[in-house]
């Protein structure tokens, strides 16, 4: 009968459990992104590592919809009441794009552009929001989809600059 191994201690433990993670998110991250099966609804081009196309990575709402989803209310100066919003972490959408830069350039449908900061996407939970009140957003309702801050979380996103970088019907984002 084998001798059986003594169970390592916590910290040992945790930093085997760390490795592992990092080893999975490397090889995650080195499988080129799957092509989108349906319409694409965001591009992101620029400094992208993993894509599925010629320097770009293309989602579909599927391809959104499978990364893990964030939902939080909260009160925008769009709406009378403070609104449910519900989609991927923007910095999940950039690491499943093995994307990296300074600069967000986020492109509207009707061609509006804004710049997000990089460490805005580390540092809140913006998400790209594809669901509002838990249902799909049409055009006319600021989507399909939707650059969304968590306003009412910390007191310094209720300015008008974070306001500002909430970029509705959002269609590409160039990593810069």
């Amino acid at each position: 009968m084998p001798a059986s191994r003594p169970e390592p201690e916590p910290a040992r433990r945790a930093a085997l459990c760390a490795a592992a993670a990092c080893l999975l998110a490397a090889t995650a991250s080195a499988r080129a992104l799957e092509p989108p099966a349906g319409a694409v609804v965001l591009t992101l081009r620029g400094q992208v590592r993993n894509g599925n196309g010629a320097g770009i990575a293309d989602f579909d709402m599927a391809m959104l919809e499978r990364l893990p989803q964030t939902s939080y209310s909260t009160r925008t100066p769009w709406y009378a009441q403070p609104r449910r919003f519900t989609g991927p972490l923007l910095r999940d959408v950039l690491a499943a794009a093995d994307a990296h830069g300074t600069t967000l350039r986020t492109v509207a449908l009707n061609d509006y552009r804004v710049d997000l900061p990089w460490p805005d996407a580390q540092r809140f939970d913006v998400i790209v929001a594809r669901l509002l009140d838990d249902r799909p957003m049409a055009v006319r309702d600021k989507g399909p989809l939707l650059i969304m801050y968590p306003f009412d979380a910390q007191p310094e996103l209720g300015r008008a600059i974070y306001f500002n970088r909430a970029a509705w019907q959002l269609r590409t984002i160039e990593v810069l």
